[in-house]
């Protein structure tokens, strides 16, 4: 495989055939996000995505999910991913599943007739990332949407029958902000209706404009006690059923995995026992991104 630069993926796909077909993001302005500074947005060459295909048709045939990197290949012309996907389907017949990360303006920037003809070619699943439900905070991190916006990217995903994971970021609001954040978060993921929420905890990284606020005192990163707080809220502020919720991520201090709202009480008597102190977190040389 030709990879150019930082290739991130959920935790989801670790076993997937990564399959880069652009460079970058196409927002690229998140103040916490220090993924693609320095890369300019480009789709991958015609040549090297299909001798990258070649090669998975070659080496990776026990590999049954195939993710589309980089930070949101859902950007694309509805023609050029049409072309991507049957490729894919046709030189690997054997996978069952195509993921990508989208955010809400390339969800929005596609209809449902276009969500529902990529899905029925095969793109399964898409990775939304929410952030925070409180407006201010997005504001603040540059993410260039509202609350309101999330929510109606999300329903185009949702009546387009794909799968829809959403991704929250835990300490994002501050100290300032903690509260608010995570109850505005837990409720505004409720409104979007995913079938799975992960939650992930902010590692500030130095080549981004949060870590030099965080250096000029501008914003304080709530500690470990902090953390587990907004997690206790948000999952209190979920009234979502039937969705798989995972704090899993490496980032975290607190592992969680279960299913709302049938794993409620037992995740909130889990973040209860951390409080306490009766359970251990994860040491800070252990946690990563």
């Amino acid at each position: 495989m030709f990879y150019e630069g930082t290739i991130i993926r959920p935790p989801s796909e670790a076993d997937s055939i990564i399959l880069q077909v652009t460079v970058g993001c196409s927002h690229n302005r998140c103040t916490f996000c220090g993924a693609y500074k320095d890369v300019r947005f480009r789709l991958k060459e015609d040549h090297i995505l299909a001798a990258d295909i070649a090669f998975a048709a070659g080496y990776c045939t026990h590999q049954k999910r195939v993710f589309l990197a980089d930070g949101d290949a859902l950007i694309l012309p509805q023609r050029k991913l049409i072309s991507i996907i049957k490729n894919i389907r046709h030189s690997l017949p054997w996978v069952n599943r195509i993921s990508t990360y989208g955010n809400a303006k390339a969800i929005r920037s596609k209809s449902i007739t276009q969500l529902r003809e990529l899905k029925d070619l095969g793109l399964n699943r898409i990775y939304m990332g929410l952030e925070s439900g409180h407006d201010e905070i997005l504001r603040k991190i540059q993410k260039g949407e509202t609350s309101q916006s999330m929510v109606e990217a999300a329903g185009k995903v949702r009546e387009s029958d794909i799968f829809l994971s959403v991704t929250v970021l835990l300490g994002i609001g501050g100290v300032d902000l903690s509260d608010q954040h995570a109850e505005a978060t837990g409720r505004i993921v409720s409104l979007m209706t995913p079938r799975h929420i992960a939650a992930l905890s902010l590692m500030p990284l130095s080549n981004t404009p949060l870590y030099g606020q965080i250096q000029r005192g501008e914003f304080k990163l709530p500690e470990s006690m902090g953390i587990l707080k907004e997690l206790k809220i948000l999952v209190g502020a979920i009234s979502l059923d039937r969705v798989q919720f995972h704090a899993n991520h490496a980032s975290n201090y607190l592992p969680l995995s279960g299913r709302l709202q049938k794993d409620k009480q037992k995740l909130l008597h889990t973040i209860d026992g951390a409080l306490s102190g009766k359970t251990p977190l994860v040491p800070e040389n252990l946690r990563a991104l």
